[in-house]
């Protein structure tokens, strides 16, 4: 029997003074369990100050799950001795097949963190036969600490958008380095503090907040305000995806109210909300339809004109940009339809960051596919139970961390 305590030692590459002393296998149980210890008399480094040829003090006895055996669950039990060192006292030794404060080896740790990459926690926690909160403990411990040796010195532009956590107006905020395309930090909320917190961790790996150059976000005040305070010195660039999105809201306000003298404009919200080019034939003749002089729908149609019109606005040269943005304002703001002139006043309300554009040519659009990968992990996964655990998702998607398992 020697000969498979043997193999098994080369398989988990124990070393002296350990020393796989027997196993137990129990097919109807569908399981193997390795009983390891270390030799009689055999010493250790102390853990602390590596100081090495410690002598036991005395041992605990604890286990962990490793990898399955065939289709058998396999678990290492050990004697685990705590050292008596003559610079730091007594100090436990950390076992070479696991990390401290772990129920599971490092080769369990690393199947799980392959697997919850490609499928949900709770998917992933069926397979392998643990709970779902195990493998968030996994996902938490590892995201941490790749996070802590992340480097952002080098950051310079910042992109700042909100993606939801649930149902019931709950955010959580992202911040993206928009040079490198990675997540750099999530937290909960929308409000102004998001701003502050983001400063430190900034600080806490290595960047200053003064180096921020750029940032490009939404029109919300709440950001706004964060940024004046926390980023003095960085130039504010309004998302161009945002301006857009305000203009649409701003046609389809036109729209819902004109429909109840015009039935012709149910159904056609999406027509006046896409890019010509992206219409079907079908589409595209009933649109036209709409435009015609003849047609009721002329409020819409003319909310839809100005939508068009300020897209043109971004392909402008940047000598042209704010006459041409100015004409439009004037277009808008004269229109007699009040959801336009809402919109344009409040583009007014931005119009240095609107304009800052033309010089930084930063957008979101990298942060909204990071929204879309979120808010579809979330949906395979039919949420998640904390705030902790979407963030840490996050991370684990969109934050090109560098997780060195230590296998």
């Amino acid at each position: 029997m020697r000969a498979i305590e043997a193999l098994f030692e080369r398989a988990l590459g124990l070393e002296r003074p350990w020393r796989l002393e027997r196993t137990s296998f129990e097919a109807g149980e569908r399981r193997l369990d390795l009983y390891v210890d270390f030799e009689r008399g055999g010493t250790f480094s102390c853990p602390e100050c590596g100081r090495v040829g410690c002598k036991a003090y005395d041992t605990t006895e604890k286990s962990w799950r490793h990898l399955d055996f065939f289709q058998h669950q396999a678990f290492i039990h050990a004697r685990v001795p705590r050292v008596e060192c003559p610079e730091c006292g007594v100090k436990a030794v950390e076992v070479p097949w696991a990390r401290p404060g772990s129920g599971f080896t490092f080769w369990f740790e690393a199947l799980v963190m392959a697997l919850v990459r490609e499928m949900p926690v709770k998917a992933a926690a069926r397979l392998v036969r643990e709970h779902d909160t195990r493998l968030w403990r996994i996902v938490g411990h590892y995201v941490a600490e790749a996070r802590a040796g992340a480097d952002f010195s080098g950051v310079r532009a910042v992109g700042l958008d909100e993606t939801a956590s649930r149902r019931g107006h709950h955010y959580i905020t992202l911040f993206a380095d928009l040079e490198d395309a990675r997540l750099l930090y999530a937290t909960e909320g929308r409000d102004a503090t998001v701003l502050g917190r983001f400063r430190l961790d900034l600080i806490a790996h290595g960047g200053r907040p003064e180096q921020i150059e750029e940032l490009c976000m939404d029109m919300l005040p709440a950001y706004l305000q964060g940024a004046a305070a926390q980023f003095p010195e960085a130039e504010v660039t309004f998302d161009k995806f945002h301006v857009l999105r305000l203009l649409n809201d701003g046609v389809d306000q036109v729209r819902r109210q004109e429909q109840q003298e015009s039935p012709e404009l149910k159904r056609t919200r999406y027509l006046w909300l896409k890019n010509p080019g992206k219409l079907s034939a079908t589409q595209t003749e009933r649109l036209d339809a709409l435009l015609r002089p003849s047609s009721l729908a002329r409020k819409t149609a003319r909310a839809y004109r100005l939508k068009l019109a300020f897209q043109e606005f971004w392909d402008l040269p940047a000598e042209l940009a704010e006459t041409y943005l100015k004409r439009w304002y004037f277009w808008a703001t004269h229109s007699r339809l009040p959801a336009m002139i809402r919109v344009a006043r409040t583009i007014k309300k931005h119009w240095d960051g609107v304009l800052h554009w033309f010089r930084s040519r930063v957008s979101n659009g990298m942060l909204e596919a990071m929204n879309s990968l979120l808010q579809a992990a979330k949906a395979r996964a039919r949420g998640y139970r904390t705030i902790d655990n979407f963030i840490a998702m996050a991370y684990l998607v969109c934050g090109k961390l560098d997780f060195a398992l230590p296998i």
